[in-house]
This record gives structure tokens, C-alpha cells and sequence, in this order.
């Protein structure tokens, strides 16, 4: 035994146990090195684990390489071990062996002088530590794996100064795809996305699915001499046009798009929290302006964030504080010049923002879920003050898409109805086609509820969207409220007075009433009139007013002294 292994064994230790033999039968991998690295003893799970039948005497570089400790990124790792043993203190390091396993190298000073060395085999733990970082549908980096690679990226940013960007993005129209032809059919269109943005990107790149259809990708690689934000603008561009390419899954053809935010470092953040709120607050923008299409982060997004959010929280609070009314804009027949009824406009008085256009707080409303309460508040309060009305004027209230949702709106309508006593007939619940868009056979059985209740339908805004005509033909519309772009270019456009005067002719063969909108004008009214509608709206004929004014408008003249006598 050597001088070394001599110290080691010590005196109290049972004859009966050798050193020697129960180091040997240790399981955990052991080595044994003297003051400079030099392998003294190697026991046998050691020597099983490292390849090498006998390597005492042997240097650790000289020992590890035929392990498969020879590639260059395991040569700092190595280097540290060495510089450990050199300065005479502990250090742990992680190594891959040959056949990709991982393990756990911890070397201690001994205090007779020299090493021991051991090894743990961490490969299944850092298997199953992968498998909690990716995303099972798509074998992506799921969200907590996409931090993780985020941090080392910034880590190493800050020390090289290489390129970084994180890019989100999220599927247009994937809700379609789920809704109309199920979930199977969802998930094998998103493994196509995955492998699309997997081809996309460069080998160094991160792709993630952060769950439903958002993704994310960390681009830590971009080509030689390209510089941010060029490399990242690129591979927007790119994500865009790819993932926006026609898919064919279990013999549909589909089509979705993608819109994509993008963030820089350091610019836009140099920590992760930072850099994916600023991706996802320019993937908003990309989303609000058009989508399809992608943002960079600007620092006036986030103030409009916060302005965003400010009034969000308002707005949860506006319908219990009882901030909301109602105005009441006449229509007109023109035949007859009398008033036939009134569209219900939402409106909101904040006490210190003062009025809030209905054009910034609906969309938000509908896109927070809010809407379906404004909506069924709305629709009561008008039926309530219809119900007063002295004359059977009809009311109008307009309905959003989300008020589709759920299955409920013919039970809400119903109940409004009952607790209000208005008559049916004297409703009339308008609808663009936005509210068509999405599962249209299911909104068209809704519609066909309400019609059976004996409630009128309108569709508004008719002529701006792409699929009015076929709707005209899926659903009798009671009366077609034509847009009040036509209407306003009709003094200087041909092309939109003969658009009226299509809808018009159009609603009578159809036996549908046409209100047209927004007329300001004499001129306008003369044309529309010319052209055969049957109603009009607008500022000319009748701004909106509070519900008592509308109220006296329908209200029979109080007799004079004169006609009493």
C-alpha cells in the first residue's frame, strides 16, 4: 500500500474490513488522487463508469478521455476541476460521458493530504428535469423551460454582448378551427405550427408553446454580421408568411395566420419578467392593427397599457356605481315624416373622465367579457322606458357577438320582455356581422329564438362587411340598416349611391324595411329618399336625447285653452 493509502487506513478500522475492500465496495463511483491529480485508487464502479480498466497513475485529463470528456465545452469544466486541485479546495461540476450520460463530479480535499473524487450519474434526473420543461403536445420548450433559457441567454448576453430577442406570437383564427371541426383536428394543426417555426428558426434558437395557441421564441443565434433589430425583423417576417401558408390536416384545408411582438436586450429589458411583458405588449399592438402581422416594442406601450388597464378597472366598477344611461336617437319614416321608433345608444359618464365614447369602451367591454352585463342592462333599461312611451314605438338595441356566447340570450330576452311587459313586436335587436362571423349555424338558431318570441331582427351596418348578402339569404331580416359610409359619400361618390340604391331595391324584393344611417344633410336626405329607403337616422333628423325628451317627442300636444273652448 502506498504512503497515501497507508494514512488513510486507519487503526481503529475492524481487520475484518480491509480500506482497501470497502472503498471498493462503495456504490457510489470513487477516486482516490493524490496532491496533483494523479489517480492513486479507483475503485470498480469508478473505473466501469469512466471506460478504463486501470487507471492508476493516470492524469485526470488522461482518465476522462476515454469517457468522452474530450469535446471543448467540457474543457472549462475541466480546467476548473484542475485549478480546484491546484488551490487545494472543493468544487462540484456537471460532465457528459460517452453516450450522452450526465454526471455530477464532486472532488474534497482530504486532510492527510490529496483527493477523493466521486461521481453521481444524473442523467435520468436531468431526463425527467427536460421532460417538466417541455410541452407535451408539440415537444417544445413549455413556459417554465422558455424562463429557464431565457435567463442563461441573458447570463451569457451580458458577458459576450451577442444578439438577443424574444418574439411572441399568437394564431389568428385557431378559435374557428377548434370550434367548427374539434380538438383532434386543433392539436394536429398546432404540431404543424411547431414544426413550421421549429424550420423557421436556427439551431441555437428556443421555440415554446406556452399553452392553447400563444408561442414564444428566444433568438439567440442570429447570422453572421446581422445585427438586432434586423435579425429579429426578419424572422418575424418570415414567421408570418410561413405559419400564414395553407395547411392540409385530416383532409381539411386550413388557414390560419400569426401576429408576432417583438423585444430586444438590453434595449427593451435586461431580465426576463422585463423582456416578456414587452413582447407580449407588442404582440397586442400587432393584434389591435390588423393582425397578421408584427410590432417591436415602443416605450409609449406600455403607458397605453396602463391607461388600458385604469380603465378596465373603471369599467368593472361603472355598472354597479350606475354610470351607464341611455340616449335615444329617432327614426323616421319618410313617407310620412313620423317618428316609428328610437335606437337605444349606450353611453358612460365617468365622474372624473367625464364622457367615455361607446368606440373605446365596447370593444374593451366585449373583449373582457363585460359586455354580456352591459348588454342585458342595456336591453332592460330600454324595454323598461319603451314600455312608458305613449305612443307603440319600436326600440332598438344593439347586440354584440359575445352576447351569442353561452346559450342564455334567448332565456335573458325572454325575461326582459316579462318584467318589463313590452310588447315583442315592438323590439327590434340589431346585430352586425361580426355576431355571423363565429359559429353562424349556432347564432342562427339563436336568431330564430328570438324571432319566435316575436321579436324583430336588423342587421346593421349592412354593406361593410364581406358576407352580408348571404346572410340575407340564410336569415329574414326584418329591416337592413345600411352603413352611413355609403351614405355620407353618396353627395361626391357614384359608387355609393348606387350601393344604397342596390340595398334599397334589394330590402323591397326582399320585403325588408332599409334605415339609412348617419344622413347630416339635406342633400342626403333627398338622395335617399330618391333612392327608396324607407327610414332614416341621423344627426338631421334627430340627435340623440335623454329618455325624457324622447319620451315628450311621442307624447300627443297638450291641448290649448283655445281647442277646449
Amino acid at each position: 500500500m502506498s504512503a497515501f493509502m497507508s494514512a488513510l487506513a486507519a487503526p481503529s478500522l475492524p481487520a475484518s474490513l480491509p480500506f482497501e475492500a470497502a472503498l471498493a465496495e462503495m456504490a457510489a463511483p470513487l477516486l482516490l488522487l493524490d496532491a496533483g491529480g494523479i489517480v492513486l485508487f479507483t475503485n470498480a464502479r469508478a473505473a466501469a463508469l469512466l471506460s478504463c480498466a486501470d487507471p492508476v497513475g493516470l492524469s485526470l485529463p488522461a482518465l476522462l478521455a476515454p469517457a468522452g470528456v474530450t469535446e471543448p465545452e467540457a474543457e472549462p469544466v475541466l480546467d476548473a476541476i484542475l485549478d480546484a486541485v491546484r488551490a487545494a479546495r472543493p468544487i462540484r461540476a456537471r460532465l457528459t460521458l460517452s453516450g450522452d450520460r450526465r454526471v455530477e463530479a464532486a472532488l474534497a480535499p482530504l486532510s492527510v493530504g490529496g483527493f477523493a473524487l466521486t461521481f453521481e450519474d444524473v442523467t435520468e434526473h436531468l431526463q425527467g428535469a427536460a421532460l417538466a420543461r417541455q410541452e407535451p403536445l408539440t415537444g417544445l420548450c413549455n413556459r417554465v423551460g422558455l424562463r429557464d433559457r431565457l435567463d442563461a441567454a441573458l447570463a451569457g448576453a451580458d458577458r459576450t454582448g451577442a444578439p438577443l430577442a424574444v418574439l411572441m406570437l399568437d394564431l389568428d383564427r385557431f378559435k374557428a378551427v377548434n370550434d367548427t371541426l374539434g380538438h383532434p383536428v386543433g392539436d394536429a394543426l398546432l404540431r404543424k405550427v411547431a414544426e413550421r417555426l421549429r424550420k423557421a428558426t436556427r439551431s441555437g434558437d428556443v421555440v415554446a408553446r406556452l399553452g392553447g395557441d400563444e408561442f414564444a421564441i428566444l433568438q439567440v443565434s442570429a447570422l453572421p454580421g446581422a445585427e438586432q433589430p434586423q435579425a429579429s425583423e426578419a424572422l418575424a417576417r418570415r414567421l408570418v408568411d410561413l405559419v400564414g401558408r395553407t395547411y392540409v390536416v385530416d383532409g381539411h384545408m386550413l388557414n390560419v395566420g400569426v401576429s408576432v411582438g417583438v423585444a430586444l436586450a438590453p434595449a427593451d429589458g435586461s431580465d426576463a419578467d422585463a423582456l416578456l411583458k414587452h413582447a407580449d405588449l407588442a404582440l397586442y399592438r400587432a393584434k389591435a392593427e390588423g393582425r397578421g402581422t408584427y410590432r417591436f416594442f415602443e416605450p409609449a406601450m406600455n403607458a397605453q397599457m396602463q391607461a388600458r388597464r385604469s380603465l378596465e378597472i373603471d369599467l368593472r366598477r361603472a355598472l354597479a356605481l350606475k354610470q351607464f344611461d341611455l340616449a335615444f336617437q329617432p327614426q323616421i319614416q319618410l313617407e310620412t315624416g313620423q317618428v316609428t321608433g328610437f335606437e337605444a345608444l349606450l353611453r358612460w359618464n365617468h365622474p372624473e373622465r367625464g364622457p367615455i365614447s361607446p368606440a373605446q369602451f365596447i370593444p374593451l367591454a366585449e373583449e373582457i367579457g363585460l359586455i354580456v352585463g352591459i348588454g342585458e342592462w342595456a336591453l332592460r333599461a330600454a324595454c323598461r322606458e319603451a314600455a312608458s312611451w305613449a305612443q307603440p314605438a319600436s326600440i332598438a338595441v344593439n347586440l354584440s357577438p359575445v352576447q351569442f356566447r353561452g346559450g342564455k340570450l334567448v332565456e335573458t330576452v325572454m325575461n326582459v320582455l316579462a318584467q318589463t311587459g313590452l310588447d315583442p313586436a315592438r323590439l327590434e335587436l340589431e346585430i352586425t356581422e361580426g355576431a355571423l362571423l363565429e359559429n353562424t349555424d349556432s347564432v342562427l338558431d339563436v336568431l330564430n329564438g328570438l324571432r319566435a318570441l316575436g321579436v324583430k331582427i336588423s342587421m346593421d351596418d349592412f354593406g361593410t362587411g364581406y358576407s352580408s348578402l348571404s346572410y340575407l339569404q340564410k336569415f329574414p331580416f326584418d329591416k337592413i340598416k345600411i352603413d352611413q359610409s355609403f351614405v355620407r359619400g353618396m353627395e361626391g361618390n357614384a359608387e355609393c349611391g348606387a350601393i344604397v340604391r342596390a340595398i334599397a331595391r334589394l330590402g323591397a324584393s326582399l320585403g325588408m324595411r332599409t334605415t339609412a344611417e348617419g344622413v347630416e344633410t339635406a342633400s342626403q336626405l333627398d338622395a335617399i329618399r330618391a333612392e327608396g329607403c324607407t327610414e332614416v337616422q341621423g344627426y338631421l333628423t334627430g340627435r340623440p336625447m335623454p329618455a325624457a325628451q324622447a319620451a315628450a317627442l311621442l307624447s300627443p300636444p297638450a291641448a290649448s285653452p283655445n281647442d277646449a273652448a
